[in-house]
Formats: C-alpha cells, sequence, structure tokens
C-alpha cells in the first residue's frame, strides 16, 4: 500500500477531512482523529483496544509497531508497505463508526 492508496481509503469515508498537524498528516471525522500518514512510510492508526495493540505487535512486528505512548493512547503504527487495503479499511471503519455523528453513520451505513 502506499500513501496515496491510503490516503485515498480514509478520504473514502463520508466528511473525512485532511490536514496537517505536528509534521503529519492526520485525517478526521466529526473533529477525531482516524488515522495519521507519518511519513517513512509509516501510518498511525487510531482507536485501536490496547490488548488488540499488543496482540497485533507480537503475532506481526515487521507490520505494526507501538511503544508504551501509543498503546496508552489506543494506537498502532504500520508499515504502509506491508499493509493489506482490507486491513486498513477495517480499522478504519471500526474508528469511523466510533466517532462519526450518527446522522452521517446512519446515512453511509444506509
Amino acid at each position: 500500500m502506499t500513501e496515496d492508496d491510503f490516503r485515498a481509503l480514509c478520504l473514502s469515508l463520508p466528511e473525512t477531512v485532511e490536514g496537517a498537524n505536528m509534521g503529519s498528516i492526520y485525517f478526521k471525522a466529526n473533529g477525531k482523529d482516524l488515522a495519521r500518514l507519518l511519513g517513512g512510510g509509516r501510518a498511525m492508526l487510531t482507536g485501536v483496544p490496547v490488548e488488540e495493540v499488543e496482540m497485533l505487535t507480537e503475532a506481526e512486528p515487521d507490520v505494526f509497531w507501538a511503544d508504551g505512548h501509543f498503546k496508552q493512547a489506543r494506537c498502532v503504527v504500520a508499515t504502509l508497505e506491508r499493509l493489506e487495503p482490507d486491513v486498513v479499511r477495517g480499522f478504519l471503519e471500526r474508528r469511523f463508526r466510533q466517532v462519526a455523528k450518527k446522522s452521517v453513520l446512519k446515512a453511509w451505513e444506509g
């Protein structure tokens, strides 16, 4: 997956916006982070339970990474070139359901 592929997946979700902050590109829905492009072929996925972060980093350390800060923030860093679009879509859609406005979510799911 490339940064452009990642960007397209993020922006395919309704009312998702792109911006820049602290040296990374963010994608937000309803003012809340969905994901970030960190540069260097890495992306940060948000809204991931700590237990899942630990499982992912142990099972696939060549794909996923997180230190204590990321774990507590419920985030995992992923190597883009090793990610499959369906995996990214799953993370993004789950997070979108957590943060989107109910009316936007209803229209999207309908």
